[in-house]
C-alpha cells in the first residue's frame, strides 16, 4: 500500500461499522476507496464507515458517516454506540457527547455495560423529512409508487437525524424488501432519498422490523430505523413509550421520554483491526503480511 491508516471493524447487532481516526491527521479516505472496501466479498465488509474528527463546536468527537456507496449521511445509531464504546474504553469516561451532521448526541454506559445513546427528538413535519410536496398527514403518506403497487398502504415518516418511512405490515418477511427498497428509497417524493422499514407491531412493547437502508441496502440492524419506528409507534398510539425493536441482528431497547427524546440502548462488538490505503482502497488485516486488493 502506498499509504496506510489504521482501522477498527465493529458491529452493532450485525450492522457492520468501519472506524477510522482522523482526530489528529485527516484520513483522506475517498468515496471511491469506500466503495472498494465495503463489499463483504473481496473487501473489509461494512455498511457504514465512520471517521472520528475533532469537533469545533466542543463535543468530545465529531462523527462523520458515509454509507457503503460512499455517500455521506447525517446519522447512524449503531455507529454512535460503537464510537461511544471505543471512547469509553479510551478515556474511562462515564458519559460523552458526539456531534454529527444530524445533530449532537449524548451517550453513557449503563451499569450492565450496555451503551445507551440519547438520539434527540423525532421530527414529523413534511418539510423536516423532507418531502418533495406538502402532506397534511405525515403519519399516512401515500403516493409512493412501489409501495402502492405492493399493497403496503400509506407509510409514516419521521426524521431522527436522517429520513425514514415506516410501513406497518403483518409479516415483514413476506415482502420482497430487497426489490422494493431501492424503488422506495429513490422515489421522487424523497429528494434526499429515504430509509424504508417494514414494521410488525407484535404488542404494546415489541415491534419486529426489516430495514432497507439508504445507500447500504438490506441491513441486519439500523439504529435510526429502530428509533424512528419507536417514535412513530408511540406517536400514533400503536405502542407505549418503551418498546423493544426486533431486527434480524437482534434487539434494541428504545425509550421515548416525556419530552419526546429518544434513548436507544443495545450491544456492540469489536471484530478485528487492520490498515487501509485511503485512496487505492487496499487493506491488510493485522497479522497479515500482504495487502488485499478490494473491489
Amino acid at each position: 500500500m502506498t499509504a496506510s491508516i489504521p482501522f477498527v471493524k465493529m458491529n452493532g447487532l450485525g450492522n457492520d461499522i468501519l472506524v477510522v481516526d482522523g482526530r489528529t491527521v485527516p484520513t483522506g479516505l475517498t468515496a471511491d476507496a469506500i466503495r472498494r472496501l465495503s463489499p463483504r466479498a473481496g473487501g473489509i465488509g461494512f455498511d457504514q464507515v465512520v471517521t472520528l474528527e475533532p469537533d469545533p463546536a466542543g463535543a468530545d468527537v465529531f462523527m462523520r458517516i458515509a454509507n457503503a456507496d460512499g455517500g455521506e449521511v447525517e446519522a447512524c445509531g449503531n455507529a454512535a454506540r460503537c464510537i461511544a464504546d471505543r471512547l469509553f474504553a479510551e478515556t474511562g469516561a462515564a458519559s460523552l457527547s458526539i456531534n454529527t451532521l444530524g445533530g449532537r448526541l449524548s451517550a453513557r454506559r449503563r451499569d450492565d455495560g450496555i451503551v445507551a445513546v440519547d438520539m434527540g427528538h423525532a421530527r414529523f413535519g413534511w418539510q423536516d423529512i423532507p418531502l418533495a410536496r406538502p402532506v397534511d398527514d405525515t403519519m399516512a403518506v401515500g403516493g409512493v409508487a412501489a409501495a402502492e403497487a405492493a399493497g403496503l398502504g400509506p407509510g409514516s415518516v419521521a426524521n431522527v437525524g436522517n429520513p425514514h418511512i415506516v410501513y406497518w405490515v403483518e409479516d415483514p418477511d413476506a415482502i420482497d424488501l430487497a426489490r422494493l427498497g431501492p424503488e422506495i428509497e429513490h422515489d421522487a417524493l424523497f429528494p434526499n432519498r429515504i430509509n424504508a422499514t417494514l414494521a410488525h407491531v407484535v404488542d404494546r412493547a415489541r415491534i419486529d422490523v426489516r430495514v432497507w437502508e439508504r445507500g447500504a441496502g438490506l441491513t441486519r440492524a439500523c439504529g435510526t430505523a429502530a428509533c424512528a419506528t419507536a417514535a412513530l409507534a408511540a406517536h400514533t398510539g400503536r405502542t407505549g413509550r418503551q418498546v423493544t425493536i426486533g431486527l434480524p441482528g437482534g434487539d434494541l431497547e428504545i425509550a421515548i421520554g416525556d419530552d419526546r427524546s429518544i434513548l436507544m440502548a443495545g450491544p456492540v462488538a469489536t471484530d478485528f483491526t487492520g490498515a487501509l490505503d485511503p485512496v487505492a482502497g487496499t487493506f491488510v488485516f493485522d497479522g497479515t503480511p500482504e495487502p488485499a486488493a478490494a473491489g
